[in-house]
């Protein structure tokens, strides 16, 4: 029951009517075991690590009351095992010997939560939760636990103890704010990933041009998706009264690498900056340096933050290069600043728009390496370079619309008039999500979605069209070879 299945429409619609019509010391009892009930339809033999998980923080957090330092230790430190244990135990799995474990659906996004909260229940940024359903509805809440954001208690915590009631303004902004999201999943993420999944597994048989489309659309089905999930899970949040914070906003309208990465995976990338760098770049070193050196170069701080975040991706080589290439960009980018100074806010716009080209370009290179990690295909390193060094092969107009033609009518729609419509369909919807997010960017100055959406002059026109492609999106998948991304791109990580 994913979320942007019907069941799931379904499974919402009744959560919120009854939810929102409870006592208040009934609402977050019922709202937890409707998370559970979501969970268990999705993985159910994980469940109960799930909510042992859960309970482990919360155990945590009473202990530090007592115990501060040792209560924290044992905290961070046994999340952490646990995470580690099931997100890289397959890489010892051999076929006589030990057997991979299965890992729980979400797992990274509830247990990166869990630390936030110790860790800041010990800076006393928040207050140690003592109401065990409060504390374990904070980790399990269904609208975030598969694939974020990843909320931090002081600010989810408290919106719990509050009583919730049908309120027609946020219902009204809910239903913009979901109709985007599931815009943005099924009819974009989704339908570009019919070509990309005939694509990457079989580049060998295809030319340069063919290869960088399906880099490109990746790159965006991928943006699109976990975009889409996200504002899906606060169109969730919205119509049952609770704020959930935003994690994107139109990253690829960013000048450079620091831009995009405040403005991509917000939540996971102010949980680095927060958790890793800050305490990174303030640790004293000058017992470890001799005194020659207090605190660490911000390059060697960045890059470390980049390279961790490859390898919380996967374990796999891939993963690895694509986290090196992220650390790269950005310490580059570092080095740049110390040689040349920081670019002036405000530059010609054809700078400007060369410097969204060049991130773009930079980030689609290293989407290679994170589709190549994501596929089931049996991809390796070697493959996503092999990919790379294919897009300056087989330049010719007649491969490439021969290869065009070829990879939708071979790969997920054997009819010509259909072959023809995917393509004009993936063209019109990538223009339309396109449009918003510069609308979004420049227009609105990167306001909340479903408020720009509410101030379009003509957004009834808008919503039409949203939900008019959502609906073809459904039924072009359903009329192809292929399938919906279930969960979302991110939900395995």
């Amino acid at each position: 029951m994913s979320l942007q299945s019907f069941g799931f429409f379904g499974f919402l619609l009744i959560v919120a009517a009854v939810y929102l019509h409870l006592p208040q010391r009934w609402q977050n009892p019922f709202l937890l075991a409707a998370s559970w009930y979501f969970y268990a339809k999705a993985m159910p033999a994980m469940l109960p690590v799930t909510i042992a998980i859960a309970v482990f923080a919360y155990a945590c957090g009473r202990a530090m009351q007592r115990h501060k330092t040792a209560a924290l230790r044992v905290g961070v430190v046994g999340l952490l095992a646990i995470l580690a244990f099931f997100k890289y135990n397959g890489a010892f799995a051999t076929d006589g010997g030990w057997q991979a474990v299965a890992m729980p659906l979400g797992i990274s996004f509830y247990s990166f939560a869990a630390i936030s909260y110790l860790i800041d229940a010990a800076r006393g940024d928040c207050n140690v939760e003592t109401n065990f359903i409060d504390c374990v509805l904070y980790l399990n809440f269904f609208a975030t636990i598969t694939q974020g954001p990843i909320c931090r208690a002081g600010d989810l915590l408290p919106q719990f103890k509050q009583e919730h009631r049908f309120d027609a303004a946020r219902t009204v902004r809910a239903l913009r704010l979901l109709a985007l999201g599931l815009f943005k999943m099924v009819a974009i993420s989704d339908v570009l990933g019919l070509l990309v999944d005939e694509v990457f597994p079989n580049y060998r048989s295809y030319g340069g041009p063919m290869l960088i489309l399906a880099a490109v659309f990746y790159t965006f089905q991928l943006y699109f998706n976990f975009s889409g999930y996200s504002e899906t899970a606060r169109a969730v949040g919205l119509l049952l009264g609770l704020d959930l914070p935003e994690n994107f906003k139109t990253p690829f309208f960013a000048t450079n690498f620091s831009g995009f990465w405040s403005r991509w995976h917000i939540s996971f990338s102010s949980w680095l900056q927060d958790y890793l760098f800050m305490p990174l770049a303030w640790a004293d070193v000058s017992g470890l340096t001799g005194g020659k050196m207090q605190r660490l170069p911000v390059e060697i701080c960045v890059f470390t933050v980049f390279f961790v975040s490859g390898f919380w991706h996967g374990n796999t080589l891939p993963f690895v290069i694509w986290g090196l290439l992220q650390a790269c960009y950005r310490v580059g980018e570092e080095l740049m600043h110390r040689r040349f100074g920081k670019p002036k806010k405000k530059a010609p716009a054809k700078m400007l728009w060369a410097k969204r080209a060049g991130v773009f370009v930079l980030w689609t290179v290293s989407m290679v390496f994170f589709c190549v990690g994501m596929s089931g295909a049996g991809l390796t390193a070697g493959d996503a370079f092999a990919y790379l060094g294919g897009w300056f092969t087989g330049w010719s107009p007649a491969r490439f619309t021969a290869e065009l033609y070829g990879a939708a009518y071979n790969g997920f729609y054997a009819n010509t008039i259909m072959v023809a419509a995917y393509y004009a369909f993936a063209v019109a919807v990538l223009v339309i999500g396109l449009a918003l997010d510069a609308r979004r960017a420049f227009a609105y100055k990167n306001k909340p979605a479903e408020i720009c959406l509410a101030n379009e002059k003509h957004r009834w026109v808008v919503y039409y069209v949203l939900v008019i492609c959502l609906l073809i999106g459904y039924i072009m998948q359903s009329g192809g070879f292929g399938g919906a991304s279930g969960f979302g791109m991110y939900a395995n990580f």
